[in-house]
């Protein structure tokens, strides 16, 4: 990667970090409504039985009340779980979720581990972005877990990111190893983009 765009990426994820510090706890309890009802219809229109979803930061859109109601309809939902080795391996929520702290301080699930493989068989990949612009193009926390799953995938489901409505941009900057998503989630809306796969 370049330095330049390295640096434009450094300074973007300061300036959205920042920004979602700034948020009332009305301002995201309002969004986790939001981001749980596009999710729900989301899931629908694909009609999937099994996807991966993250388990939301206090700062990020909230996706934990929809990852209940997901597992409660039956839905087979893959929480992921960071390993130190760049990739991750995925354990199946429960109605009971017991949640730890993992690495980097992440929300991650307590349970039975499911290898990186595991995520092959998901009709839906849910993750988390600082920002996605119009191209698909989205714009991580900067460790590349989700871009190295997308990118090793045989058959790569939807990529659906989920953001906060100010996050959708004009352009992110971006390398060759970032990742295109399919589209992206906010509290109003579910944009479908077709991004070209690398």
């Amino acid at each position: 990667m370049s330095d330049a765009i390295a640096d434009a990426k450094r300074a973007l994820r300061a300036e959205l970090r920042e920004r979602r510090q700034l948020l009332t706890p009305q301002a995201r309890e309002v969004a986790a409504v939001g981001i749980h009802a596009q999710l729900d219809a989301l899931v629908e229109s694909v009609g999937a039985r099994s996807i991966s979803c993250f388990l939301s930061t206090t700062t990020e859109p909230g996706t934990r009340e929809f990852v209940a109601g997901a597992v409660g309809r039956g839905i087979r939902v893959l929480l992921p779980v960071t390993r130190a080795d760049g990739l991750l391996d995925w354990s199946v929520a429960t109605p009971e979720l017991d949640i730890t702290e993992g690495m980097f301080g992440l929300p991650e699930p307590v349970g039975e581990l499911l290898g990186p493989i595991a995520v092959n068989d998901v009709d839906l990949l849910v993750i988390p972005a600082a920002a996605v612009d119009r191209t698909g193009m989205r714009l991580g926390w900067g460790r590349g877990y989700f871009d190295k799953t997308i990118g090793s995938m045989e058959r790569c489901p939807p990529v659906y990111a989920v953001v906060f409505d100010s996050e959708v941009l004009d352009e992110v900057p971006s390398d060759l190893h970032d990742q295109p998503v399919s589209g992206v989630v906010t509290p109003t809306q579910t944009i479908v983009l077709a991004p070209v796969r690398r």
